[in-house]
Formats: structure tokens, C-alpha cells, sequence
């Protein structure tokens, strides 16, 4: 596992240390992987919501991907 230096607002700071201090993480690193867990989660929530609008205004590509991206080029 890698570590990263990352400058944070005394705002974030103070909420990271909060999140410490109630007991409901139990150290620093944790708040943060846990908060990118949940920016990862939201983006990929985010991506199947914008293909199930694709899907219904009917961006949708049907048949073998070979023979579409044939087509494409």
C-alpha cells in the first residue's frame, strides 16, 4: 500500500479529526480510503444512470462489438 501527501483545508481537517474523535473510524487513513470508496461507488452509480438514459433515448449499439467498430473506423 502506497502513501500519498495530500494538503487539506483546515475545514477538512477538523472533519477527518471528528470522524476520529466520535469513534466512528478509528483512525485518519480510514476516513479518507473510506470517503474515496464512496466518491469510487457514486461514479460508478453515476455511469449506469447515464446508460440507462442512453439506453432510453436509444444510444444503444446491438450486434457483435467486432462488426460495429468495423463500422466506426
Amino acid at each position: 500500500m502506497s502513501t500519498l501527501s495530500v494538503p487539506l483545508t483546515p475545514q477538512l481537517e477538523a472533519f477527518i479529526d471528528s470522524m476520529v474523535e466520535s469513534g466512528r473510524y478509528s483512525n485518519k487513513a480510514i476516513v479518507v480510503r473510506q470517503a474515496l470508496k464512496k466518491m469510487s461507488e457514486d461514479e460508478a452509480v453515476e455511469a449506469v444512470l447515464r446508460s440507462i438514459q442512453e439506453a432510453k433515448e436509444g444510444k444503444v449499439f446491438r450486434g457483435d462489438l467486432r462488426e460495429i467498430m468495423k463500422q466506426i473506423d
